[in-house]
């Protein structure tokens, strides 16, 4: 279901006392739709989903930003902070919070690294574990929603696509 689109009132035009009303289109409409850059199709589908995220996990008390980080520890046991914050597209700020948070929580441990001690290494604890399953299972309905329409071939297609320009484009930034 899509939401209506919404009229917005503009600046009158100079020596003008009417204002004119613009029709701002709703997503999968105009330059929001299969019309508009993709670029911008990417980022707009984004935060759509980014959002859905924050609600579904929201009575979790988790965001999405946390959700990654326990997603990409599950992972990888071990990473630095660095490391998260490099594969989560998260400043190592915001991931230093995080992880403050997650370990203050009980859901992530650090240990010093066996050789350089003083890059500290994170995983998971049994607590940890227990909520992303929890996470997991809200965000894997999402996930369904996402492939909903798509045969098996198409959806690895798109897999594919979206692998694919991530890899291609990383050399460039």
């Amino acid at each position: 279901m899509r939401k209506s689109a919404t009229i917005t009132k503009s600046k009158p035009a100079k020596g003008s006392r009417q204002e004119a009303a613009v029709h701002v289109p709703a997503p999968g409409e105009g330059k929001r739709g299969e019309q508009g850059y993709l670029g911008y199709l990417l980022r707009q589908a984004h935060a759509a989903v980014r959002l859905k995220m924050e609600r579904t996990l929201a009575d979790l008390g988790v965001t999405s930003p946390q959700f990654a980080v326990l997603t990409m520890l599950n992972a990888y046991p071990g990473l630095s902070g660095a490391d998260v914050a490099r594969l989560t597209f998260l400043t190592p700020q915001t991931v230093g919070v995080i992880i403050r948070n997650l370990e203050r929580d009980g859901a992530i441990l650090m240990t010093p690294h066996p050789v350089h001690g003083r890059i500290q290494q994170w995983t998971l604890t049994p607590r940890g574990a227990t909520l992303l399953k929890a996470c997991r299972d809200r965000v894997l309905e999402l996930e369904k929603r996402l492939v909903t329409g798509l045969d098996g071939k198409a959806e690895v297609t798109v897999r594919r696509w979206l692998a694919g320009v991530a890899a291609d484009l990383q050399d460039e930034a």
